[in-house]
């Protein structure tokens, strides 16, 4: 084979490893750019972000902050500033008119160590001989309630003051400590107990960008079902496996809340049938996608 052959392979080979894995590398841009800026805001004295997931600054004008956290500290009698009530509005605004529940696949720093488990599940075979336990995506929703039910009875924001999530990223921006264990106790449960355990199952953050995404969303993964040829790849990696209910059976897009719009679906969809779209647009026959 002549050189030019190898490399036109090596090329080739290359540009389908970026095409299965596009969005999942940029996901972890994403992730790690913003964790980047959190670090240079709080360390360096960058302008750009400076503060935490549940409360920071953009340019040191924008307001910024996690909505569940802040409706718990309104519920634990805490005096809640004009800033953080606006900044909570942005991002519910952001999350629940645009992005749906992107925020678990696109900023959130567990995702990456959930992700890390579930791919060891797999190389390692774990998957294989995981047994069914009992545990149903829908208790997320009782600790999303329970967090806010506690917050007043505790007079804290329940949920926020012993939140993986926020404990994670502060730790990575302020120092570990304690963090790692929170980290790696859900790199454990999502490794031997429950695929996608805490993302899927547990996280009540999750639960409530669901809810919150649910009705009105408007980026959204369309689905084609004249290219689909059911290879069931989109399932196979899928970490909310049961929004993906049409594939086969309707040309509908995934309109579930539980989406969070990581892509990985239209990474491995080797026929393209599954694309990021609209929440009203027309595709694929549809007459209407709403």
């Amino acid at each position: 084979m002549s050189s030019t052959a190898v490399l036109r392979k090596e090329g080739e080979k290359e540009k389908a490893f970026l095409l299965r894995y596009r969005y999942l590398i940029l996901r972890r841009v994403s992730q790690l750019t913003i964790l980047g800026l959190y670090l240079g805001g709080n360390y360096l004295g960058w302008k750009i972000l400076q503060g935490n997931l549940s409360t920071s600054k953009l340019f040191e004008i924008v307001p910024l902050s996690d909505p569940y956290a802040v409706l718990q500290m309104f519920l634990a009698g805490t005096i809640v500033g004009t800033d953080v009530i606006i900044g909570a509005i942005i991002i519910a605004v952001f999350y629940g008119l645009i992005a749906g529940r992107a925020f678990c696949s696109w900023v959130c720093p567990a995702n990456i160590f959930t992700d890390i488990a579930n791919w060891l599940r797999v190389k390692t075979g774990l998957h294989r001989e995981e047994k069914r336990i009992p545990f149903p995506r829908s208790i997320r929703y009782w600790f999303l309630a329970l967090g806010l039910l506690l917050s007043p009875i505790l007079g804290v924001p329940a949920f926020e003051f012993i939140s993986p999530v926020s404990i994670t990223h502060r730790g990575i921006i302020f120092g570990m400590g304690l963090g790692w264990s929170v980290i790696l106790a859900i790199f454990l449960f999502d490794l031997f107990v429950v695929k996608n355990g805490w993302c899927g199952h547990v996280c009540p953050l999750g639960a409530f960008y669901s809810l919150l995404s649910k009705p009105a969303s408007l980026v959204r993964v369309g689905y084609d079902l004249k290219k689909c040829t059911e290879c069931m790849e989109c399932k196979r990696v899928c970490p909310e496996v049961q929004v993906l209910w049409m594939i086969g059976k309707e040309n509908k897009p995934v309109l579930s809340g539980e989406c969070t719009n990581c892509g990985r679906c239209i990474d491995v969809c080797p026929e393209e049938a599954l694309f990021y779209t609209f929440r009203f647009k027309k595709s694929g026959g549809d007459k209407d996608a709403s």
